[in-house]
């Protein structure tokens, strides 16, 4: 079987790992969180990395910053990972949801003005895919209406828009490191922003609020959400080598692109002028006349030993929100049809020549049994 996604790792990477087991710094203090908080936030633009457990938990801590009141909405794509929705819900917000961009399929961003009431805290961006969202419509909007921008960089590890790495282009920005993101720490996660006062305030959420002044007391509710030094050395060597492992996501792409563009019935990914797509993972979209959708096309692949992954399902569509009273009756076409009809192809960094080869013909195979 060929697996969807899986990461690289190096000698260098064990090498890190083993000087920080040997150092005694293994847990949540130590130079190579330092390192990487710093050199991640660097390498996006921003001023301040405050390292977390996960992607989620660094939404979570996000969110948070908001303060957000019963009531309070924030804007975001239908068409993203639970994670998104799930921390504004737990922040005490309202998710305000938009459909996607079909060309994209990122969030559709001429439908964001139309959303803002004036119970809008702000605007969550979420790059779908490895590909930049338009933020300067966006940033835009936020700025005439006061908003807060945060991003969901997740997938986007080194995507740029317009020149500007993504993650360093809103207010606060969040990011995964787990083990199918193009760098990893095995679980991990990121929240940068350039503002001290929410630095500040992320960094004393993710360790419990204690004070500096009285450990043990304590003025607001925090999280144990805290990366471990042994973790961050991880991340330290692989971020070392980030535009090697974009280069090599990209040429993946590109081998895709050029074996199966000439096949009816397929939408591949774009790339934008003013993009550049990391090609986190690669999707496909089944047109409807193939008379086959994502859960077909899946099973048929499977038949051939190539693993796949479906498309996201949309929050609107998630029965844990209907419980709660959101969502009902709201309809977002363009992320109902990808969730229906699009998947992804392996695309970890150790795949080879010979497995793309493999995988284009059981594409091609699976779509003439339609």
């Amino acid at each position: 079987m060929i697996p969807v996604c899986e990461p690289l790792l190096t000698e260098e990477d064990a090498a890190l790992v083993l000087d920080c087991v040997r150092s005694g710094w293994i847990s949540s203090a130590g130079r190579y969180l330092e390192e990487f908080e710093a050199g991640w936030a660097a390498y996006c633009g921003m001023r301040h990395g405050i390292a977390v457990s996960n992607g989620s938990t660094a939404l979570e801590i996000a969110a948070a910053l908001l303060n957000l009141q019963p009531g309070d909405e924030v804007i975001m794509p239908t068409f993203t990972i639970i994670s998104c929705a799930q921390a504004i819900v737990r922040a005490g917000g309202v998710p305000v949801l938009v459909d996607s961009d079909a060309r994209t399929w990122q969030m559709d961003v001429q439908q964001v003005a139309s959303k803002i009431t004036p119970r809008t805290r702000a605007i969550m961006v979420v790059h779908i895919y490895g590909h930049p969202t338009d933020m300067d419509p966006l940033l835009e909007l936020a700025a005439r209406h006061n908003l807060i921008v945060i991003e969901d960089a997740a997938e986007a590890h080194g995507a740029e828009y317009r020149g500007r790495k993504c993650g360093g282009l809103g207010d606060i920005s969040t990011f995964s490191f787990y083990a199918n993101k193009l760098i990893t720490t095995g679980e991990g996660g990121m929240v940068l922003t350039r503002r001290d006062d929410l630095a500040a305030r992320a960094r004393a959420l993710r360790n419990l609020c204690f004070q500096s002044t009285r450990r043990f007391l304590h003025e607001e509710l925090g999280y144990n959400f805290r990366l471990t030094n042994m973790q961050a050395a991880l991340g330290v060597s692989q971020l070392r080598r980030l535009e090697s492992i974009v280069a090599r996501k990209r040429a993946i792409a590109a081998a895709y692109t050029e074996r199966l563009s000439a096949l009816p019935g397929l939408i591949l990914p774009v790339e934008e002028p003013w993009a550049r797509s990391v090609y986190w993972v690669y999707g496909i979209v089944l047109e409807e006349h193939t008379g086959i959708d994502a859960a077909e096309m899946a099973r048929r692949l499977r038949e051939h030993g190539v693993e796949t992954r479906p498309f996201f399902l949309g929050m609107h569509e998630q029965p844990a929100f209907h419980k709660l009273g959101l969502f009902r009756g709201e309809r977002y076409p363009v992320a109902e049809r990808l969730a229906r009809q699009g998947l992804y192809l392996p695309s970890g960094l150790t795949l080879n020549e010979e497995q793309i080869d493999y995988v284009c013909a059981a594409v091609r195979k699976s779509l003439m049994l339609g």
